[in-house]
């Protein structure tokens, strides 16, 4: 599954960038995130709980940041394993560039699934990956905007 996106933030680039790489900030944006664990500069643990049609899965995962020219861009690495449920991995490159007081972000995404996740189907899979993007930049967005995102 290949995905990719643009947002516009309403925050300078610099502020833009230490959220994305803040541990908190994180876990108060991603959907479903139950925890989430700096373990250095460039990589963290995370505990997702997604729910993708029929299947609700806890995912554990590793977080890893590749290829960091702060404050530009990075690529951000991930695999989790969600027990019965399957795997999810993926990556995605994040470029961050400023246009006036706001910051334009734009990824582009690749990722697997496997087990009983990829036997659901690859358009319900796609449109909840869409989804769970969007409601990440959603909060995102509206954190950085100084309104806390809504809790799950």
């Amino acid at each position: 599954m290949d995905m990719s996106g643009s947002y516009r933030i309403g925050a300078p680039r610099q502020a833009v960038w230490t959220a994305l790489n803040d541990a908190e900030v994180l876990k108060l944006c991603i959907p479903g995130c139950e925890e989430i664990e700096q373990t250095s500069p460039t990589t963290m643990t995370a505990r997702v709980v997604q729910k993708i049609g029929p299947v609700k899965a806890r995912f554990n995962g590793a977080i890893e940041l590749l290829n960091v020219n702060a404050p530009q861009s990075y690529t951000i690495k991930g695999e989790g394993q969600g027990g019965v449920a399957g795997f999810a991995k993926g990556a995605a490159d994040v470029t961050l560039s400023e246009d006036g007081g706001e910051t334009v972000l734009e990824f582009e995404a690749r990722a697997q699934v496997g087990g009983k996740l990829a036997r659901i189907g690859s358009r319900l899979i796609d449109a909840a990956a869409k989804k769970v993007a969007r409601q990440f930049f959603d909060n995102f967005h509206d954190h950085l905007n100084g309104k806390d995102p809504p809790g799950d």
